[in-house]
């Protein structure tokens, strides 16, 4: 897929704001608070949110629905000073976390007001198939942000997650919170960039997928196809147009950026349609398509664009080219557009 024109590799690892353990010149601040019980997460979303509405900052709270209805009840009043968002929804795709929801609030706040957020892409029952593309996002949020007066806390459930999801936080938050404690601690263990390397496994291939390989001439035959089995596959309506357009951003990507040439395949799995392209190109920016558009500026929008539209991205890349693979709910679940 090449860079889809958004540049070279920022590093992950960085300082955040005058926190142990974090660049004190940097005002970003980027927290993982764990805990226990519902009385605790209760406790800990809304004294944090509180702690940013005294403090005159912008207050936002993306948890998934269920938590949302607690957190809303706590705050009483002040619930109408927040934004909240259901994550199950706003963020079923983690790809699309941090443009969709993190950048699109902290981005249309005035200049100079300081930002907080509760973010929770990390939940019980999050299905192995979307857990890497979490841990990545969590891993990427510190250079998304890095530089801005931006304040993101991610709760962890330490009694219901499995294992790996609670050594992950360590290693993609800088400041950690324990379980029944609002003292923030360094992180010894923060390494996101290990986090990123460690979920850009391959994708193996599927057998009996419609298989479509492709070069500029015959993109729009390509598409066209992909689409077509897509409805053969049983989707329908906006699900439909977002597998068409997300082939049609994905196999332009290839044209341009990955060789000049890629693979397109289309198949069923459970209640999902899955759309991949595979080309000889490299991404060498691992927050491709995870960035705000830039004004004034055209290219670059293709991969943001299925992050924005799609239920999951799973994303390999490496010497031998890269793989984008996309899931598309038939029904239930993601039945309505991310546009």
């Amino acid at each position: 897929m090449g860079t889809d024109g958004t540049g070279g590799v920022p590093p992950c690892a960085a300082g955040a704001g005058a926190e142990a353990g974090q660049e004190p010149s940097d005002p970003f601040v980027h927290l993982a608070s764990f805990y226990r019980d519902e009385r605790q997460y209760v406790d800990g979303t809304v004294s944090f949110a509180r702690e940013g509405l005294a403090a005159g900052e912008a207050v936002a709270l993306a948890v998934p629905g269920e938590r949302l209805r607690l957190v809303r009840g706590a705050l009483g009043a002040d619930a109408g000073r927040v934004r909240l968002l259901d994550m199950r929804e706003a963020g079923r795709n983690p790809g699309r976390i941090i443009p969709g929801v993190l950048h699109k609030f902290a981005d249309t706040q005035p200049e100079g007001r300081r930002v907080r957020i509760v973010g929770e892409p990390v939940w019980p029952g999050r299905s192995a198939r979307e857990y890497p593309a979490c841990a990545q996002h969590e891993a990427l949020i510190n250079a998304a942000f890095r530089g801005r007066a931006v304040t993101i806390l991610c709760p962890y459930d330490e009694r219901r997650l499995p294992e790996r999801a609670l050594v992950d936080a360590r290693a993609t938050h800088p400041v950690v919170i324990p379980a029944g404690s609002r003292a923030r601690r360094p992180s010894g263990a923060y390494a996101p960039e290990e986090v990123v390397a460690r979920y850009n496994v391959p994708l193996p291939l599927v057998t009996g997928a419609l298989t479509l390989p492709f070069v500029a001439g015959t993109l729009t035959r390509v598409r066209h196809a992909a689409a077509d089995e897509g409805r053969r596959l049983g989707l329908t309506g906006m699900r439909l147009e977002d597998l068409a357009l997300a082939a049609a951003e994905l196999t332009t990507n290839s044209v341009v950026h990955g060789g000049g040439t890629g693979v397109l395949r289309v198949w069923a799995d459970g209640g999902d349609v899955l759309c991949e392209v595979r080309d000889r190109g490299r991404l060498i920016d691992p927050l491709a398509g995870r960035r705000p558009p830039v004004r004034g500026r055209s290219g670059g929008r293709g991969l943001l664009l299925v992050h924005l539209i799609a239920d999951l991205v799973r994303v390999h890349t490496g010497k031998e080219g890269t793989t984008i693979r996309c899931w598309f709910a038939r029904r239930g679940r993601g039945t309505e557009s991310g546009r």
